[in-house]
């Protein structure tokens, strides 16, 4: 089947174009937003040829096709279907969360972290690679591999400008989604985000006495203080003061008085208030994750990085490990770089072993569509994007969907040991090998998913039957 024949093939099972409320696309699914989700085919959606999952929210369905297909086919039914490819605007999201089913509010503000940053994903891992890379060469400069000046110095300097260009200027992009998210105007919650990262932060701090000239990262308020969780609050608050003031600004003077007064508030209330708060929160939070991450007791690095690999599929499954991401920004602002990732990127590599002992099961038993789907999802697995072997094969068995995760605890408990850190967020499969901080850091990265994957095809071969495979 082509893409074109896929994509229109789910549009149909969906319930046509006009039933699309809203269209838009991450790494591996499309997101559609439908007025009636009842009228959705699910079942045989799931059927198709091309379709590696479903994953029905409220009247959002997601359809997993796999990293690069995904935005093919978004291309194709904006191109020859007419379907406008925009993701819904607050007021829709608003609409459809409240229709939607049930949430609690941690799954709430989860799934907004995550609305925010799936844009910012091709960038993050654009920046994290090129940081990553630019990282390995200044090793290499350091062990006299190649030479410290000349080319090798002029390309060192090129990646760095590229992956400093998105990850030096997070802060802005954060609040530019965030703005909107929240239905404020864009410009304005990229300036709130910029507010976040000026030195004049440090005048206002020095100003009232919060600044701590001996341990400035210890200031009350300092440059950066608070991070991205702090942005994405102050963006919020930014949209509730822009629709206050807009609604008693006489139309003819909005446009000078609305964002004068709405920047204003915002700014007063973001740094004398949200960036001390968000940055006491995100040193409680540094200070409690180095409790299990930065362990020197080796029991509780092995326990830690055991228990996070293993429940970190789960996660997945239900979209929440973007709300990670400002759990990375905040150890890369603090510490420097991350520990959590490395630890939860082997929750992949688990699955990819998993998927490896699912496949000469299959061939022994016949099973010649398990195979081909496994074939097409695999190498995805190991370049470390996970949804197409999670919805393509271990999830709709069950079992390996179990024994992926206690495969892959293997893995993160050595990593773990080994403090691994990364100087950035990115893939989590053999392609992050870059990321990690140092050379000893990429050799042990590397033994992780080695170890990951092996335990993860162990577990599976002997815990699931060859029945279970055939009838899959």
């Amino acid at each position: 089947m082509t893409n074109s024949e896929l994509a229109k093939r789910i549009l149909e099972l969906v319930g046509g174009k006009d039933n699309i409320v809203a269209a838009t696309n991450c790494m591996t699914r499309l997101r559609l937003t439908l007025k009636d989700a009842s009228v959705a085919q699910k079942d045989e959606l799931k059927k198709v040829e091309g379709v590696l999952g479903l994953v029905e929210d409220g009247d959002t369905v997601q359809v997993v096709v796999g990293p690069g297909k995904a935005k093919k086919l978004m291309d194709i039914c904006r191109e020859e279907f007419g379907v406008e490819a925009v993701a819904a605007d607050w007021q829709q999201n608003k609409e459809t969360m409240k229709a939607g089913q049930k949430q609690n509010g941690l799954k709430k503000a989860l799934r907004t972290i995550a609305e925010i940053f799936i844009p910012l994903i091709p960038a993050i891992i654009a920046a994290g690679l090129f940081n990553g890379l630019a990282s390995l060469l200044g090793q290499m400069m350091t062990d006299k591999v190649i030479a410290s000046e000349g080319i090798w110095a002029l390309i060192r300097t090129m990646f760095t400008l590229i992956g400093g260009g998105f990850l030096s200027y997070f802060a802005i992009y954060t609040g530019i989604n965030a703005a909107k998210k929240f239905g404020a105007t864009e410009a304005l919650g990229g300036m709130v985000g910029a507010m976040s990262i000026m030195a004049q932060i440090v005048d206002i701090s020095k100003f009232f006495g919060l600044y701590n000239e001996a341990v400035p990262l210890e200031s009350v308020l300092t440059t950066g203080k608070g991070g991205i969780i702090g942005v994405i609050v102050g963006v919020w608050i930014l949209s509730k003061i822009e629709r206050w003031v807009r609604k008693r600004v006489p139309d003819v003077l909005d446009l000078i008085v609305t964002p004068l007064i709405s920047l204003l508030v915002t700014a007063i209330l973001f740094v004398l208030i949200i960036m001390p708060a968000a940055g006491f929160i995100s040193d409680w939070l540094v200070k409690a994750l180095s409790v299990i991450i930065n362990s020197g007791n080796p029991v509780v690095s092995v326990i830690s990085g055991y228990v996070l690999s293993a429940v970190f599929l789960p996660m997945v499954l239900l979209g929440l490990h973007h709300g990670l991401i400002p759990i990375y920004a905040i150890q890369l602002e603090t510490i420097g770089g991350v520990t959590l990732f490395p630890v939860l990127a082997m929750a992949g590599a688990g699955q990819v072993g998993a998927a490896i002992a699912i496949y000469l099961k299959a061939k022994r038993v016949g099973n010649n569509r398990m195979r081909k789907v496994i074939t097409g999802a695999l190498p995805a697995g190991l370049l470390g994007v996970g949804e197409p072997l999670i919805y393509g094969v271990t999830l709709p068995m069950g079992k390996p969907f179990i024994t992926a995760g206690l495969g892959a605890g293997f893995g993160g408990a050595y990593v773990m040991l080994t403090h691994v850190m990364s100087v950035a967020w990115g893939p989590s499969g053999l392609v992050a090998i870059p990321l990690m901080s140092n050379t000893m850091g990429m050799l042990n990265f590397f033994i992780g998913l080695l170890i990951s994957y092996a335990a993860g095809f162990i577990i599976t071969y002997f815990g699931i039957k060859d029945s279970e495979v055939a009838n899959a």
